[in-house]
């Protein structure tokens, strides 16, 4: 299996983006963001992403150099449709605007519809430490990525809504919460599927709704994905395609919807409108210290607290390289030989 070091993988996801067309701008910012998931171990949403947006870009699914509207705008709120442009590109632009208003007036929400796949969530509450707010984040996928069995049954009819957030914390690694309400996240399906592996127990049915770690069932038949958590999971995915799709004016689930887009709802907190900044961080960093002082359970060696796996696994993968498995990369190199750019490890 090829290796590449972060800047190399991002070039050539670039270049692909490029020579269908993509303006070379908007190419570099979904490149980097495509690379720097695989950087923090996100495969899933890493460059195992550039064939199927190729794909999508093909079939009109995204549409590149689309028109952000503001369709509502106030002090504290903004509503915004992307026009089926790049998540990465939309979704960084709505952050921006909702880190600008919480700045000024302490607090912020941002409803966002219409988007292309937004890519790894963790990156918009990354945004929003990094001006010391905090941010709290719904989406949903339109109802055309229907991958999810509700509880207690076995079809198909919710996506894998994620929830994402993020607390700044003084002097340390942020807390940066990412995960999906499925428990497994279908790219990470997709990878195990591409490398051969199996994907763990309780995470998916088989068409007959039967439990499965076969990730062919799923990725190659008609298999569903199950809750984290039964029930808890089950509440959480319907919470986040309620707030992001039916509040967001976006569809939920529906066996009507087959285009995937992405809806968000942020809230995005200044956590000096509360109380004393430094006593909000003072707090998080005494809590934080004393979750992780717990003893340690057999098989375990240290508490890492949401952030800290991804921050350690960026700093292995930029000494090391990233390993991107053979059927990936040959994606790729397809997917760029049918615009001319020829791609190499």
């Amino acid at each position: 299996m090829p290796v590449f070091n972060v800047e190399e993988l991002a070039g050539y996801a670039k270049s692909i983006f490029v020579g269908y067309g993509v303006p070379e701008d908007e190419a570099q910012i979904v490149a980097a963001a495509l690379a720097d998931a695989n950087l923090a171990g996100h495969d899933s949403h890493g460059v195992i992403r550039v064939s199927q947006y190729i794909d999508w870009l093909e079939h009109g699914i995204l549409v590149p150099k689309a028109e952000i509207t503001i369709m509502q705008d106030t002090d504290n709120l903004a509503m915004i449709t992307g026009n089926y442009g790049f998540g990465q590109i939309i979704g960084r632009w709505a952050m921006e605007i909702g880190i600008k208003k919480a700045k000024k007036c302490g607090f912020a929400i941002v409803g966002l519809k219409h988007s292309g796949h937004l890519g790894r969530m963790g990156d918009y509450p990354a945004m929003a430490v990094k001006e010391e707010l905090l941010s709290l984040h719904f989406i949903n996928t339109h109802g055309g990525g229907k991958l999810v069995a509700p509880f207690g049954g076995s079809e198909r009819r919710m996506s894998a809504n994620p929830i994402a957030a993020g607390i700044p914390i003084k002097g340390e690694s942020p807390v940066i919460v990412d995960f999906s309400t499925a428990a497994i996240a279908g790219g990470k399906v997709y990878v195990a599927h591409n490398r051969g592996l199996q994907i763990p127990e309780g995470c998916a049915l088989n068409r007959f709704g039967e439990p499965t770690t076969d990730p062919s069932d799923f990725v190659e038949g008609e298999g569903a994905l199950l809750n984290f958590g039964g029930h808890k999971g089950f509440a959480l995915g319907l919470l986040c395609d309620i707030l992001a799709g039916a509040l967001c004016g976006a569809p939920c689930s529906s066996p009507e919807s087959d285009r995937v887009a992405n809806a968000m709802l942020s809230i995005i907190l200044d956590p000096g409108i509360f109380r004393d900044k430094d006593g909000f961080y003072a707090e998080v960093t005494r809590y934080l210290a004393y979750v992780k002082s717990s003893a340690l359970r057999p098989g375990f060696e240290e508490i890492l607290y949401p952030g800290e796996p991804e921050m350690r696994t960026a700093a292995k993968r930029s000494a090391s390289g990233i390993v991107i498995d053979d059927q990936t990369w040959s994606e790729m190199v397809a997917a760029g030989l049918r615009y001319g750019v020829t791609i190499g490890a």
